[in-house]
């Protein structure tokens, strides 16, 4: 892939100032799932900026580390005052602020939000070419494989049943990347027996009957949220205390980064219980 900041080097100074073009020195992020990866592969010093929500310790997993970066707004002032030679952006970002920015000369390279572990692979190769660290993204491509080999529940295996539920009644369906972590952990998503593809809205008495061995439900945010106020019925509650139930933080699941081993990680140890669980019943009852 030819970037825009070498492909501009190379309109400008022909073939000899393109073969001499350096990687980009001063790189700067303005949302939050460029930041993290941006964080994994930049060079010592060459990512001087990440997004306040870097910092935020509910919804990003590398918050502590982006605490020695300076943050930024999304605003193209002040992102165009601290001069960065490449500035990255989510399709999420207002297209009002990477326009502007591109309009005042700044390179802008826009990543799509991962559905899945192939667009996981991708972003990381994309984000090693801009860089200008290819080998350590596949490396990084490399080591993220052989631990979601590690982690990935054979087949064979006794599958329980699980649903996410989410703020306003979401689950996501098998085409998402939480419906691919929730696979991967050796779980059948329950939203594909709704027929969702990668997610949509489940009436809570239609949970309710589905009765999962699993409900996974997100940290609820500090404050009053009608889009919240499912998560706390009181029916949610009983069918959470009769099954196995999850709370995941919103952090381990929004970005696509290697870092989703760790949600990987985390069912797959609540899929060992139940099964234990279930074996244990199964011995009583005989």
């Amino acid at each position: 892939m030819v970037m825009r900041w070498l492909l501009a080097a190379c309109l400008a100074g022909g073939l000899a100032v393109c073969a001499k073009a350096e990687p980009p020195q001063r790189v700067l992020s303005m949302n939050l799932c460029t930041d993290q990866l941006a964080m994994l592969l930049a060079a010592p010093g060459q990512l001087i900026s990440v997004s306040y929500l870097a910092q935020d310790p509910r919804a990003s997993v590398m918050a502590e580390e982006a605490m020695t970066y300076d943050v930024n707004h999304g605003l193209a002032e002040e992102i165009f005052l601290l001069q960065p030679d490449l500035v990255l952006a989510g399709s999420f970002t207002t297209p009002a602020t990477t326009a502007l920015l591109r309009r005042l000369g700044k390179p802008v390279e826009v990543f799509a939000a991962e559905n899945d572990f192939d667009d996981i692979r991708t972003n990381i190769s994309r984000m090693g070419q801009l860089l200008g660290r290819e080998a350590e993204a596949r490396a990084m491509t490399e080591r993220f494989d052989a631990d979601l080999a590690a982690l990935t529940a054979p087949a064979g295996q006794s599958r329980p049943r699980a649903a996410m539920y989410t703020a306003n009644g979401y689950s996501s369906g098998p085409d998402s990347l939480s419906g691919q972590i929730i696979e991967a952990a050796g779980f059948d998503n329950i939203g594909a027996e709704f027929g969702l593809g990668a997610g949509g809205i489940v009436p809570l008495e239609v949970l309710l009957l589905s009765d999962p061995d699993l409900v996974i439900t997100g940290s609820p945010y500090p404050g009053a949220s009608r889009a919240e106020e499912v998560l706390d019925h009181p029916a949610l509650r009983m069918l959470k205390s009769r099954s196995s139930s999850e709370v995941i933080s919103d952090r381990d699941w929004v970005c696509g980064t290697p870092r989703i081993l760790d949600a990987i990680r985390d069912l797959a140890a609540a899929r060992h219980v139940i099964n234990a669980q279930t074996r244990q019943s199964h011995d009583v009852e005989k």
